[in-house]
């Protein structure tokens, strides 16, 4: 959800009156998770809480208490199956309320899912970049050539978000020193000579979530030689993913590359988000047994 605070915060900063829908419950079998958010104003949405009749409804609902000038927060039960005719089966409970200055300074901040240093801002580092824009992620994306970096997201649509981190510095191998316990790494850079050096600093730190080397299995092997040259323990070289990519995706396109990589990077981290949506759940079914606010 980072992307989608940073839409809230336009839409604030263009005055656009807009409503913020957010699962506040979330019981049984249903699209999304409890803390899920959407916003809608009179002509656009950004986010979802999971499509569907469930979505238009409160889409319909948003622009009805726009119009009207409710200012909420109002909050509503639906159980999916009687009253949708969904068939998910669950029961969510959908909170709407005025998206103003307080809410966006209560915006919850969702822990990233995992901190990746990206290495390469190619064609391909840059299909990555943009497929992990919308998603809950920590990225510090390196590359010695600045000019590599495109200024916007998406043609001129506007800048990138803020937990996409660019960074432009001439020795990139040394910034694995600075990445935390656990990180994720890819490497994808246009130079083979540096890939090793990179790929030889992350392996020799050992501590790495993950570690993803762009290139055919020649590639790996030839790589894997020269790492044993070194004295890296066979145990830790066994970890280092190359080709990258879920198996069975073909194609060399940038964008199915990043398709690939990005559904292996969320494979890996899957144990941790899984932990983090059960808490979630947790907290926002105690706020819920706590709240006084009336549903329907």
């Amino acid at each position: 959800m980072p992307a989608l605070r940073d839409t809230a915060a336009a839409w604030l900063a263009e005055r656009l009156d807009s409503m913020l829908v957010e699962v506040h419950e979330a019981r049984g079998s249903v699209p999304r998770e409890a803390g899920t958010r959407m916003l809608v104003n009179a002509s656009g949405v950004a986010g979802t809480i999971g499509g569907g009749h469930l979505e238009l409804k409160a889409i319909a609902l948003a622009r009805e208490m726009l119009a009207t000038g409710e200012a909420g927060p109002r909050s509503i039960h639906y159980p999916l199956g009687p009253a949708l005719g969904q068939c998910c089966g669950g029961a969510v409970g959908l909170r709407f309320a005025r998206l103003d200055a307080s809410a966006l300074r209560a915006w919850p901040l969702d822990a990233a899912r995992f901190h990746l240093q990206l290495y390469g801002a190619g064609h391909v580092g840059r299909a990555i970049a943009r497929a992990l824009a919308p998603l809950a992620v920590l990225v510090e994306w390196i590359d010695e050539r600045e000019d590599e970096f495109p200024l916007h997201f998406q043609d001129a649509a506007g800048p990138w978000p803020a937990h996409i981190r660019k960074v432009c510095v001439d020795a990139v191998e040394a910034e694995v020193r600075g990445a935390p316990p656990g990180a994720f790494y890819l490497v994808l850079t246009h130079d083979h000579a540096l890939d090793l050096r990179i790929t030889e600093a992350v392996l020799r730190r050992g501590d790495f979530g993950f570690l993803g080397l762009i290139g055919s299995k020649t590639k790996r092997q030839r790589f894997l030689h020269r790492f044993e040259q070194l004295g890296i323990a066979p145990d830790t070289l066994a970890r280092l993913s190359c080709p990258i990519g879920v198996p069975g995706v073909a194609g060399k396109e940038p964008e199915v590359i990043a398709a690939a990589v990005v559904a292996q990077l969320l494979q890996q981290s899957a144990p941790t988000a899984s932990r983090r949506v059960q808490d979630q759940s947790s907290a926002s079914a105690l706020r819920a047994g706590r709240s006084s606010t009336l549903t329907v």
